[in-house]
């Protein structure tokens, strides 16, 4: 999969985040994005592993869209989201995110969300990637971690898929939604990137 990438800073200000592979692009946030944003994050399939809570109000979504739209790709420490567009139909479908370590700006975790009825299309695998390819290749990072319940077996197995190891099995290691829950811990360093991506290639 090749995408084609801009991201710049001017002096001034900075240019919108924008991403294309062949279905998506990944893209800053903008107003537009609140109806469908609030309808898969108020799905509680689509919240169940993640981090908010069921019902997500408007004023969240658009305090959280309003934040996105003015926030750097490049700050340190802070989690930079990313809408995921289709390209056929124009329409959001679900947002990956990432945020560099706090003490060490060359490794970032990264994370995900998708509305359900874009699920089982390959559509999480292709917007993942693309962003891999702006941190390992265009960023330079040197490590990228992402984390998941064990119970998630979609994401563990996207994960897998792209080649990432998992280091971790953490069990009930978190006060998460009113229980204890188990967590897998990934990560996956540049040089892993590039060979991943070279025997992707030679498929």
């Amino acid at each position: 999969m090749r995408a084609t990438q801009h991201y710049l800073l001017s002096s001034d200000e900075l240019v919108p985040f924008h991403i294309e592979s062949p279905r998506l692009v990944l893209r800053s946030f903008r107003d537009s994005d609140l109806e469908p944003f609030l309808a898969y994050r108020n799905d509680p399939e689509v919240a169940k592993y993640q981090s908010w809570e069921v019902p997500y109000s408007r004023e969240q979504g658009i305090d959280f869209i309003g934040v996105m739209k003015t926030a750097s790709p490049l700050s340190q420490a802070e989690w930079y989201q990313v809408a995921v567009e289709l390209k056929s139909t124009r329409e959001l479908i679900g947002d990956v995110a990432f945020c560099t370590r706090e003490f060490d700006e060359a490794q970032a975790f990264v994370g995900y969300s998708f509305a359900r009825s874009h699920w089982h299309h390959g559509y999480a695998n292709e917007a993942l990637r693309s962003l891999l390819k702006y941190l390992f290749e265009d960023r330079n990072l040197h490590r990228i971690i992402a984390e998941c319940d064990v119970e998630n077996s979609a994401s563990w197995r996207l994960l897998d898929k792209l080649g990432f190891r998992r280091e971790a099995h953490l069990r009930e290691s978190i006060f998460f939604k009113g229980a204890y829950g188990s967590e897998y811990h990934y990560a996956m360093l540049g040089r892993e990137w590039a060979q991943h991506e070279k025997l992707e290639q030679a498929d």
